[in-house]
């Protein structure tokens, strides 16, 4: 039998991948944990052979984070991320920490199942493109990279200068660039375009 961590704060969520567990005659469940805090000293005191893994956990925990300590130091355990978020960012950040799989979440057994087959068979599986959200008037396709970093730091409500300081860039750039994103998405002000991205899901900061 696979031994399977579940990190995830959602008690549905949770619940739902145990049911899984019970349901398949390959793997069981080693525990499940709300805080991505908590999984590394997890592995250290249980036998884990596969971790699923939410980004935003409990205590304000980044599964991402988690995943990559724990990759450096027990590489042999398989890692699964797994989201409801699309942040634009997330993908990338799994794939330079190492992580074997990553999954947007449905309510899917066949799916998810499918998935851990895989990657416990060595298979590394990531979707092919992250979802396409509006935001606005605009498509998340049509911010650059740099204007998606600036709007990551103005969902927290940073000024310019803020702003300019933590990217290495001078507040007269910073100002262009949300002026740019202002005129893609048709909002008013900056506290509008920050709401609205934020609460799509496109940047999130802090995980």
């Amino acid at each position: 039998m696979i031994n399977v961590l579940i990190v995830e704060d959602d008690p549905m969520a949770r619940t739902l991948f145990e049911i899984y567990m019970k349901n398949s005659e390959r793997y069981r469940m080693a525990g499940a944990i709300e805080s991505a805090s908590m999984a590394e000293l997890y592995c250290l005191k249980k036998q884990v052979d596969l971790i699923i893994m939410d980004v935003c956990t409990a205590l304000n925990a980044s599964g991402l984070d988690a995943a990559a300590r724990i990759k450096k130091n027990h590489p042999k355990i398989k890692i699964i991320i797994v989201t409801g978020q699309p942040e634009c960012d997330f993908i990338n950040r799994a794939r330079e920490a190492g992580v074997d799989s990553f999954w947007y979440k449905e309510p899917s057994e066949e799916v998810i199942l499918s998935i851990m087959d895989r990657t416990m068979s060595g298979e590394s599986v990531y979707p092919d493109s992250v979802p396409k959200l509006k935001v606005g008037n605009a498509l998340s396709t049509e911010f650059t990279e740099c204007e998606l970093k600036i709007l990551r730091e103005l969902t927290s409500g940073d000024t310019d200068e803020e702003i300019a300081e933590e990217l290495h860039l001078s507040a007269w750039t910073v100002r262009k660039y949300v002026k740019v994103m202002l005129e893609k998405t048709g909002f008013k002000s900056r506290t509008q375009l920050a709401v609205a991205a934020r609460e799509s899901g496109l940047v999130i900061k802090g995980y």
